[in-house]
């Protein structure tokens, strides 16, 4: 059992015993006790007042006494006004870390068979160009909610839906049909999605030269638009694609093929996975088929020109399109079928959607229409929106000048990393194969630690200098601490740590470590709740901040009371395993050595 918990049980006791009167457990307000009093925890007795019918001070100091008499959770009491702060006796806490020391996965909880399924679903690229510094952000997110969904108890499938249809993917097949002359990554030397992605800037060149041509010869430039040759040809193509052209269907297939060898490596240097992945090519039918049901059932209608709306004027919202008078679907029909495959395929309890905060209303809409449709979980879909994220301007041009690509990012932070390593002469005794290997794990680890501490609703800037520094609020700093801990470990000697000895002497900053330590479970139940992997990554850099003033102010190898060296040792192991199994919920690894 927790400190709080302990501590909140002696309350109700000492209420019950002074009053004669049962207090719920919601009555009992603990927090932590403030810096400049003395005591770990206070409470607050404001609530009593009505049972005890004495002053806030009276009350304070007369539960207090009897906690101190008849607790040992309690070492010592003093009154501030109507705050009671309590100290906590030195042997919980070090039974407390006796406990930490025993479980491997300290404040995750393990996924039982009755467990919910939470599917969460997050990436989302385009088949016509590679995945870019917005995407960094959704898949980083993605994957730190699952693993902290997963921490709380939860069955999580990850998956991603796959936009691999319309007239953005006919673009960089007409033009490679065009230009491309039968180039292939192989032939190229280039990663098949940034192949793809060059011929869809290809197109968008050469389609602007026509308007203006078309706008020189006196067309305004909104029907140059509609009416130059390659938007047509691009059209064309999508019907053939829709009427499955054999050909078009051929092509169509292997140049997606090249993307998806190349997202694939992407995804493996961001550390990314995924359970089940659907593709809107295969879901948008399936969306149609529904809306027509809905249609039939009387949940839609159709207007005159033969298109399919839903009526969201009772729910403060306006009327939304399902399906265009030609019968071809929207997004929201491709999400509807998505949804109904997603069921078919998974007992799901609640869906998240990773998607950015442009698409609110989007979300809004679809959880309605879900529910409407009889999915259980449609009126608790959860988007979990999140903000723009940019480069400082000149930091970093991608091939294009406009867009950062994931992997150009990605070498960038782990060449920065192997420099600042290498300036510093870090790594001086280290392999080539092991400078490499830690550039790697700092690199990602500075970007993915920089871009989740940010509260994910937040437009963010991100600085890929300030990324790796290794003081601050920063990645390579909690991973420092980390490698430090480890070779401190190492020089011990030791692989696994002793039980340790309750009635050693403990210091006031080893307490305030093991105070920081037992608020992990409660940190990872709060990011559960709040979906917030910023939480995670606030809570390991304080804890880090916490162990570094404790470091600095007292020797662990040198320390000549043998049950203390041994408790601090103890210490120490236990800060790297938080420090590990936090950082991990947020995919960052943490080296062995720096």
């Amino acid at each position: 059992m927790n400190i709080e918990s302990q501590m909140m049980n002696a309350a109700i006791e000492a209420v019950k015993a002074l009053y004669g009167q049962d207090v719920p457990a919601q009555m009992v307000q603990l927090q932590k006790t403030r810096s400049e009093f003395e005591g770990n925890l206070t409470l607050v007795v404001f609530p009593f007042l009505k049972i005890s019918r004495k002053s806030p001070e009276q009350t304070a100091q007369e539960i207090g006494q009897y906690m101190a008499d008849h607790s040992e959770v309690v070492a010592s009491f003093n009154v501030v006004k109507g705050f009671l702060n309590l100290v906590v006796a030195p042997a919980v806490w070090l039974s407390l870390l006796a406990d930490m020391n025993a479980d491997d996965c300290f404040g995750h909880k393990e996924a039982t068979d009755n467990s919910p399924l939470v599917m969460i679903e997050y990436s989302s690229p385009n088949t016509n160009k590679p995945l870019h510094l917005g995407h960094v952000r959704n898949n980083l997110l993605g994957w730190s909610l699952a693993q902290i969904m997963q921490a709380n108890g939860n069955k999580v499938v990850k998956t991603n839906i796959v936009n691999d249809r319309g007239i953005h993917i006919c673009k960089s097949m007409l033009a490679w049909l065009k230009w491309g002359n039968g180039e292939t990554p192989e032939t190229s030397g280039k990663k098949g999605d940034h192949l793809i992605g060059d011929y869809y800037v290809a197109f968008d060149k050469h389609y602007r030269e026509e308007i203006k041509e078309l706008v020189a010869q006196g067309m305004d430039e909104e029907t140059a638009k509609q009416e130059a040759p390659l938007i047509k040809e691009a059209h064309e193509m999508l019907v053939k694609w829709e009427q499955n052209d054999p050909e078009v269907r051929a092509l169509w297939e292997k140049m997606n093929n090249w993307v998806y060898a190349g997202f694939d490596e992407t995804y493996r240097k961001m550390g990314v996975s995924f359970d089940k992945i659907y593709y809107e090519s295969q879901t948008y039918l399936k969306g149609k088929a529904k809306v027509e049901e809905g249609l039939a059932k009387g949940l839609f209608e159709r207007h005159e020109d033969n298109s399919v709306w839903a009526d969201l004027t009772n729910e403060g919202l306006d009327q939304k399109l399902l399906l265009r008078s030609d019968g071809t679907s929207v997004y929201m029909t491709q999400d509807i079928g998505t949804a109904e495959m997603r069921f078919q395929d998974y007992p799901i309890e609640k869906m998240i959607y990773v998607v950015g905060n442009e698409q609110n209303y989007h979300f809004q809409v679809l959880s309605i229409l879900l529910d409407r449709l009889g999915f259980k979980w449609g009126k608790e879909l959860v988007h979990f929106s999140y903000g723009m994220v940019e480069l400082p301007n000149g930091k970093m041009k991608s091939r294009e000048g406009t867009v950062v690509d994931a992997d150009d990012l990605m070498q960038l932070m782990v060449e920065d990393a192997r420099r600042v390593a290498d300036e510093a002469g870090k790594n001086a005794d280290m392999s080539e194969e092991e400078r490499n290997e830690i550039a790697h794990i700092v690199g990602m680890g500075a970007l993915k630690y920089f871009i989740l501490k940010v509260d994910a609703r937040k437009n963010m800037l991100f600085n890929p200098e300030e990324s790796i520094d290794f003081n601050g609020n920063t990645g390579p700093f909690i991973q420092y601490t980390y490698a430090r801990i480890r070779s401190i470990l190492r020089k011990a000697s030791i692989d696994t740590i002793v039980p340790i000895d309750t009635i050693v002497p403990i210091n006031p900053k080893e307490v305030e470590l093991i105070q920081k330590m037992s608020e992990y479970p409660a940190a990872v139940e709060q990011a559960g709740k709040d979906y917030s992997p910023s939480g995670i990554a606030n809570y390991c850099y304080e804890l880090t901040k916490v162990f570094n003033q404790f470091y600095h102010d007292y020797s662990i190898l040198n320390e000549e009371n043998e049950q203390v060296r041994q408790m601090r040792l103890v210490l120490a192991a236990n800060v790297a395993k938080i420090i590990k199994n936090g950082m991990g919920l947020l995919g960052i690894e943490v080296p062995e050595r720096m």
